[in-house]
């Protein structure tokens, strides 16, 4: 399965702008960390493309997205893909034993409290955060309180990489694709 492919499955089965915007995110983390280790851009990016597809249509913990991968097999999605994606659900207890399978943990839950930070500054841009204004919002737990702190530290920790260097990393990576994110904000 090739990006186009794996936009057009996304696009299929999820409606939800913020939830695609959410996919493209994490897709432009892992191509970021793919090209920083020198692996595989393409197949680290389908991961973080794809990773919750089936949300949507699987939006519980007994369903996603371990419903999502027979889906993913009929779609012809290489078997390592799947399984990647789903070591991303810590209740299904897979180990987290790779490079990318650590990669995607970190990206996922991440990109959600940049963008909250994102929308709230006055510029509504990606291009004038920093990690700084992430680690000032960090500290104020009601501040997108559906975002797991605790989570996002330890995947950072078990990437091997440490938290604000990998909050920069992934605002550096976002900034690539602000348009697509809607994260553009006034600064054009």
């Amino acid at each position: 399965m090739n990006r186009e492919e794996a936009l057009a499955l996304v696009r299929e089965f999820v409606k939800n702008e913020s939830l695609v915007r959410h996919m493209l995110s994490v897709e432009a983390a892992m191509r970021f960390y793919a090209e920083k280790y020198g692996e595989d851009v393409e197949s680290w990016g389908l991961i973080g493309l794809l990773h919750d597809f089936d949300w949507e249509i699987h939006p519980t913990l007994e369903q996603h997205p371990q419903d999502g991968a027979p889906m993913l097999r009929e779609r012809g999605v290489p078997e390592d893909i799947i399984q990647d994606i789903l070591s991303h659900a810590d209740h299904l207890g897979l180990p987290r034993d790779t490079l990318r399978r650590k990669a995607i943990c970190a990206c996922d839950e991440v990109t959600g409290l940049i963008t909250a930070v994102a929308l709230v500054r006055p510029s509504r841009s990606l291009y004038d955060l920093e990690a700084g204004s992430v680690r000032k919002k960090w500290k104020d737990k009601a501040f997108a309180a559906g975002t797991n702190r605790e989570e996002m530290e330890r995947a950072a920790k078990e990437f091997g990489v440490d938290l604000w260097e990998h909050v920069g990393n992934v605002i550096q990576a976002m900034r690539r694709i602000a348009p697509e994110l809607d994260l553009v904000g006034n600064l054009g």
